[in-house]
């Protein structure tokens, strides 16, 4: 989602194409909809590093748990990993938050900033049917600001809004916690939500943030914790799946999806000129980078900007996970259509459809990598009243004015591994790194691969398409909205808004790392633990066990009772033996020198 500084608030089209919703952002941001389970994405390891582990136990049994790492500590590093849904409509995805006592299911959007929560205080029912922030609990984390008299506003363009008041709370995010963290409480609201989700967690520059404006020690959720040199880091980075597997990692990077880091490609975010409201300076508003280049089948061209006739020589490309699937500009997305049999446009507002046995693959160029979507990256599924026929992304818009010519969101994003990172005050701009997950080389979708896909995903859309052919529309393109005597850059170095200079920048103004062994990774909690027991007198013995899942509850305080309050009880697979090493560990040995008992425990 775009947050829009010219309207000052958030705006969410929401197209509907036949029965299929498409939600597009226009100037303006924040996303809807996320939910489902989600179990950490593993893969198993055969290469086994021993290294001393820092702990206070005394017995076997105390060595099956570990203490959670803290950023405030430094004796431990600043990382952390949450399991990341996709949503029962697949439009998007959630992570889980904890604010104060309470856990709550928030939307993930990086084209947004803000973090808010419908709290108990909202009787809607689209409030009503999900699980709130209790305000009755009066959390002993609440921080009133003003009085709650500090608005807080969040309008929609499809007329759906969320507003209420400004206050400070602890949040805690894939086990990193900011205490006073702002927020927006939201008292009335008719934005629907799906799975239990209750608000959005906003992921972007602190210049898209509403709530920042009301003062300098209102920084989103993110910025915050890169600004206090909190993280191992400063950056956060998502793997993203058609099921439960996927991950969000703050501070360091999933070592179970990365495997060679050396095959991430880096590129700099985009600076924006400043709107008529602002200061004369160009900074950082969205996560966009250029986009260098499209293939179809192999046939390769160049996008073409919206605004290159005023001095804007780049098709920028901005990457949204609040945004279902891949958008671009009518100049653009017609010749990717031109260059696939059978391909036509069915839908006046942006919708083409093409045959569902299309393997043809596509590709973007950003940097110097090409990323290769196949037909079930970007086939959305086929029409009931034309089943030979299936919608297709990307879609395509109208220009916007804020020059952001194409959004990649979930449907592309689950091709690759993405790595959002914030820049350094000083020394190093925000980049995007993105990880292929599949072998370029393989472009080959047999028939029954991609009917078994459909059939599997019931993809099925509810719609009959035109008998017809329809005309490309047309369009005015607006006035471009932002400063053009204002210079932005690419990559440029600012000396404020983004993590503390404190931190040694690991790739400067480079766009590849030198020493690719020192981004920090993360890894998941296992899934089945092997623990290798020798006594004293060199008798081995090995219990293998399945990591349990713990329940917890949406919306309700453990401890709290309330007969106001509905309980949302969720399983969740715990997460208290997450690792953040240097490299790769998946072998622990351990030594007890009060029972002088050799412990060996093998990560699945």
């Amino acid at each position: 989602m775009r947050y829009s500084l010219l309207a000052g608030a958030i705006a969410l089209s929401c197209i509907h194409v036949f029965v299929l919703p498409v939600c597009a952002r226009e100037t303006s941001g924040t996303s809807t909809e996320p939910d489902s389970h989600l179990y950490r994405r593993l893969q198993p390891r055969t290469d086994v590093i021993t290294i001393p582990i820092h702990s206070t136990a005394t017995t076997v049994q105390d060595y099956t748990v570990l203490e959670a790492r803290s950023p405030g500590n430094n004796k431990t590093f600043g990382a952390g990993l949450s399991t990341v849904s996709l949503s029962s409509d697949r439009q998007s995805y959630f992570a889980v938050i904890k604010a104060g006592a309470t856990n709550l299911r928030v939307a993930l959007d990086t084209a947004s900033s803000d973090l808010w929560v419908f709290s108990s205080a909202c009787e809607s029912e689209s409030c009503r049917k999900v699980p709130r922030y209790p305000l009755a609990y009066q959390s002993p984390t609440f921080v009133s600001v003003t009085d709650n008299t500090t608005k807080f506003s969040a309008s929609y363009a499809d007329t759906t809004f969320a507003s209420g008041y400004v206050a400070r709370e602890s949040i805690r995010l894939a086990n990193i916690t900011l205490d006073n963290q702002a927020f927006g409480v939201v008292t009335d609201s008719n934005v629907s939500f799906t799975d239990d989700t209750s608000g959005i967690m906003g992921l972007g520059f602190s210049r898209l943030s509403p709530i920042s404006a009301s003062g300098t020690d209102f920084l989103p959720f993110f910025a915050r914790l890169a600004q206090q040199s909190l993280l191992e880091y400063p950056l956060f980075a998502l793997s993203l799946t058609r099921n439960s597997s996927g991950s969000l990692t703050l501070g360091a990077i999933d070592g179970s999806v990365v495997t060679n880091m050396s095959r991430i490609g880096w590129n700099k975010v985009a600076q924006f000129p400043p709107f008529s409201a602002e200061n004369n300076i160009s900074s950082y508003l969205q996560w966009s980078i250029p986009l260098t280049g499209i293939s179809v089948n192999g046939t390769q061209f160049d996008p073409i900007p919206t605004y290159a006739s005023i001095g804007r020589i780049h098709s920028l490309a901005l990457f949204d996970v609040g945004t279902p699937g891949i958008y671009g500009p009518y100049q653009d997305v017609a010749r990717i259509y031109a260059l696939i049999d059978g391909a036509r446009l069915v839908d006046p507002s942006g919708q083409w459809a093409i045959p569902c046995t299309s393997s043809v693959p596509l590709a973007f160029t950003f940097g110097l990598w090409n990323y290769t979507l196949q037909a079930t990256d970007y086939i959305i599924g086929p029409a009931s009243g034309n089943p030979n026929l299936c919608l297709s992304w990307p879609r395509a818009l109208p220009p916007n004015s804020d020059g952001i010519d194409w959004q990649m969101g979930s449907a592309f994003l689950r091709t690759v591994y993405s790595i959002f990172s914030f820049g350094i005050n000083g020394k190093e701009p925000p980049m995007i790194g993105l990880y292929p997950l599949s072998n370029a080389t393989n472009t080959t979708v047999t028939p029954d691969t991609l009917s078994s896909f459909l059939s599997a995903n019931s993809a099925t859309v509810a719609t009959t398409l035109p008998n017809f052919i329809l005309p490309t529309p047309t369009f005015t393109t607006p006035p471009f909205a932002l400063n053009t005597s204002v210079p932005a850059s690419i990559g440029g170095i600012v000396s404020s808004g983004l993590a503390n200079s404190t931190y040694t920048a690991l790739l400067g103004t480079r766009t590849a790392l030198t020493n690719t062994s020192a981004l920090p990774t993360i890894h998941p909690p296992p899934a089945i633990i092997t623990l290798v027991v020798t006594n004293p007198a060199g008798v081995v013995a090995t219990t293998v066990s399945t990591v349990s899942a713990e329940t917890y509850t949406l919306g309700f305080p453990p401890g709290w009772t309330s007969a106001a309050t509905s309980i949302h009880y969720v399983s969740t697979p715990i997460s208290i033996l997450t690792t953040i090493i240097p490299s790769i560990v998946l072998l622990w040995t351990l030594f007890s020198l009060t029972d002088a008992v050799a412990i060996g425990v093998l990560f699945v």
